[in-house]
C-alpha cells in the first residue's frame, strides 16, 4: 500500500538539542491524522519539517511514496504540494472572500479558477459572502474561508497547526467537526497539531500522542482511551488515576480496591508489581452496602453528570462519573463498584503490557 504521507525513524534537532526522536508513522489517502501532546513536546516542529521548513538530522519524509525529505536532500516547501492552515488564519483583509481563496490556484484558466471557488464557497457555506472581506465575519467564518484556500489547488497533503486555538471553546467545538466533515466530502488527507484531545479525539482517525519529542503511541481515539501504549499515554488522554499493584495469582491482582480477576499478560508472575489504570467509567457508584467505601474529597457539575474526586481509606484518589441527579456532598462516604471490561496494566517503566 502507498500512504499519502510516511514517516520513519525522523529526528530532527536545533543546535545539539534534538527536539524530535525518531519518529515513524503513516497515514493512508483520505484519513485525518492528529499529532497530540503537551506544549514543547516537538508536533509543530515535525508539522513544519513535513511542510519543509525543517531538515532532518535523521530518517525520511514521504509524500505519496516519494522522499521529499531525508540527510541527503530537502524537496522546498513550495514543491512538495502541501497545504497549510495557521492559528491566525493569515488571510488577506484587502481581498475578498472569494480572492482569497482563489490566491493559490496559479497556472489555471478563469474558468477553472472561477468553478474551483464556487465549488468550495459551496462546500463551506459561505456563496454568500464571496464579496465580502474577512473583517466582515466572524471568526467561524473566517476559519472556513482559511480551510478553503488552503484546500482549493488540492494539495497532497493539508497541515493544520493549531487552527482552533483563537476561537473561544464551544466554537472550537463545532468547527472540529465541521472541518472533518468538509475534509472528507473533498477527499483531503491532512494532519493536525493540537493540545487539546476533544478536538483530536472530533478530527482524526489517528493520532499520536507525543512528549519530550518522542512518538509514543500512533493509534485510533479509541485505543489510545482504552489501550494506552505508556503510562504518558494514559494520563494524558482521559482522566486516568493509575494505581500500584500486586500480581495474586495467575487471574487476579491485589488492588486498594481489593482482589479484582481478569486475564494477565503471559509470563506475569505472582508477587509482580505492576500499575492498573482506572478511567472515571470504570467506577459506579451504588446504593448498596457491600461494595468498596470511599470518601467524596471534591465534586465537579458538569449538567448532566457530577465529576467526583473520590478517596480510599489508602489514600488514594481518583474520579468517576455519575449522573447529576445522584447527588452527594463533599464529605460522604459513598459504595462503589468498579465495572472493567480489562485489565489495563503497565510494568514499572511505563510499558503497557
Amino acid at each position: 500500500m502507498t500512504y499519502r504521507l510516511e514517516l520513519n525513524e525522523a529526528s530532527i534537532a536545533f543546535g545539539t538539542t534534538e527536539v524530535v526522536k525518531r519518529v515513524s508513522l503513516k497515514l493512508r489517502e483520505g484519513d485525518i491524522g492528529c499529532l497530540l501532546g503537551p506544549s514543547g513536546c516537538g508536533k509543530t516542529t515535525l508539522l513544519r519539517a513535513i511542510a519543509g521548513f525543517e531538515p532532518l538530522r535523521q530518517g525520511s519524509i514521504a509524500l505519496h511514496g516519494k522522499v521529499v525529505c531525508d540527510t541527503q536532500h530537502m524537496i522546498a516547501p513550495e514543491q512538495r504540494r502541501v497545504g497549510m492552515v495557521f492559528q491566525d488564519f493569515a488571510l488577506f483583509p484587502h481581498l475578498s472572500v472569494a480572492e482569497n481563496i482563489g490566491f493559490g490556484l496559479r497556472g489555471r484558466t478563469a474558468q477553472a479558477k472561477q468553478a474551483r471557488i464556487a465549488e468550495l464557497l459551496t462546500l463551506v457555506g459561505l456563496t454568500d459572502a464571496a464579496q465580502q472581506h474577512p473583517h466582515q465575519l466572524s471568526g467561524g467564518q473566517q476559519q472556513r474561508i482559511a480551510l478553503a484556500r488552503a484546500m482549493a489547488p488540492r494539495p497532497e497533503i493539508l497541515l493544520l497547526d493549531e487552527p482552533f486555538s483563537a476561537l473561544d471553546p464551544e466554537l472550537r467545538g463545532q468547527l472540529a467537526s465541521e472541518v472533518r466533515t468538509l475534509l472528507k466530502q473533498d477527499g483531503i488527507t491532512a494532519i493536525l497539531v493540537t493540545h487539546d484531545q476533544t478536538e483530536a479525539f472530533t478530527m482524526a482517525d489517528q493520532i499520536g500522542v507525543m512528549n519530550q519529542g518522542e512518538l509514543h503511541q500512533w493509534d485510533s481515539g479509541y485505543n489510545l482511551y482504552h489501550h494506552p501504549a505508556t503510562t504518558f499515554v494514559a494520563d494524558f488522554v482521559g482522566r486516568g488515576a493509575l494505581f500500584a499493584i500486586k500480581v495474586a495469582d495467575r487471574n487476579s491482582i491485589a488492588t486498594p480496591f481489593g482482589r479484582l480477576s481478569g486475564k494477565l499478560p503471559n509470563g506475569v508472575r505472582p508477587g509482580t508489581g505492576l500499575q492498573l489504570l482506572i478511567r472515571p467509567d470504570d467506577i459506579h457508584l451504588t446504593t448498596k452496602q457491600d461494595g468498596i467505601y470511599a470518601r467524596i474529597n471534591d465534586r465537579l457539575f458538569q449538567g448532566a453528570e457530577y465529576l467526583y474526586t473520590l478517596q480510599l481509606e489508602s489514600g488514594d484518589r481518583f474520579q468517576c462519573l455519575a449522573p447529576s441527579h445522584q447527588q452527594h456532598a463533599i464529605g460522604d462516604t459513598v459504595t462503589l463498584k468498579l465495572d472493567m471490561q480489562d485489565l489495563v496494566l503497565f510494568s514499572d517503566d511505563g510499558q503497557a503490557l
